[in-house]
């Protein structure tokens, strides 16, 4: 393969999921939709918000919250939702709200900082995840929870570069959420520093319950380096920590999400399992 040849793949592989392939339309789900004025960004940000069935009459009620880059109506919003609406219509997971965050620029936003030539070339902007993940953490999760009955368990997911997002995010601030759900992960970013740096970053990630759900799909830049990851989750087992690593080869890039999202939602948001009762 050609630099050029390596550098057009690569650039499709950070292209959001609507922009890689034609999956059947979904119909938009009924939201609602508010802006924050972000300093952290520099810029205004539009949030569309789903609140499950029942939300409006439960008014004592508090709900988990499922937060998602790539949010817009015309991205994976509508699919996300319908799918969480179907899987708690099934429940199979507790009600929950949806946070999707639209993009304004995506590759500045769900890529830190790289050394890499071909990585700095797919947009004009690249490596501003801190800044990103500084607006969901200092101004996007106070203005959902000053908004919505919410409690503070909070769950991200993401595919793609989003799913590198969500993957560093886990790697480098473990207690912003308790799931962490992260569908082929662009882990070649940086030739593979988020790999090579996960060892140290779990070996001190602090005891608490929480957990991750990784998949991969068949690009083997991405297959490989989240196969490195999960053999480091098996020999280091970070405490209070439930992992799955799910290897679809048969799947690919474009269909990853849309055939894995389902039961990696059920695993992050199912109902918790009854304690064990205690012998008298």
């Amino acid at each position: 393969m050609s630099r050029l040849d390596a550098l057009a793949a690569l650039s499709l592989l950070a292209a959001p999921l609507a922009a890689q392939s034609s999956p059947p339309a979904d119909p938009v789900p009924v939201h609602d939709t508010f802006t924050v004025a972000s300093r952290a960004l520099g810029e205004t940000r539009p949030i569309n918000v789903y609140t499950p069935p029942g939300y409006h009459e439960a008014r004592a009620a508090r709900f988990p919250v499922l937060y998602m880059p790539d949010g817009g109506i015309d991205e994976d919003f509508p699919h996300v939702v319908n799918t969480v609406d179907s899987l708690i219509a099934l429940g199979a997971i507790r009600p929950v709200l949806v946070v999707g965050v639209p993009n304004t620029q995506r590759r500045r936003d769900l890529t830190g900082p790289t050394r890499v030539a071909s990585d700095s070339a797919i947009a004009p902007v690249v490596g501003g995840s801190a800044a990103f993940r500084r607006f969901i953490r200092d101004e996007l999760i106070p203005a959902v929870e000053a908004r919505y009955r919410v409690t503070d368990e909070r769950a991200i997911v993401g595919e793609s570069l989003a799913g590198l997002f969500v993957l560093e995010t886990f790697l480098d601030e473990p207690a912003l959420f308790r799931h962490y759900v992260a569908l082929d992960p662009s882990v070649w970013w940086n030739d593979t520093a988020a790999v090579d740096s996960a060892p140290a970053r779990l070996a001190a990630m602090p005891a608490a319950p929480r957990s991750l759900f990784l998949a991969t799909s068949n690009v083997k830049e991405i297959a490989e380096g989240t196969a490195r990851i999960a053999a480091l989750l098996e020999a280091l087992s970070p405490p209070g920590l439930a992992w799955q690593y799910t290897p679809r080869p048969d799947l690919t890039h474009a269909t990853i999400f849309r055939a894995v999202g389902p039961s990696a939602l059920a695993s992050a948001l199912r109902y918790p399992r009854p304690a064990a009762a205690t012998a008298p």
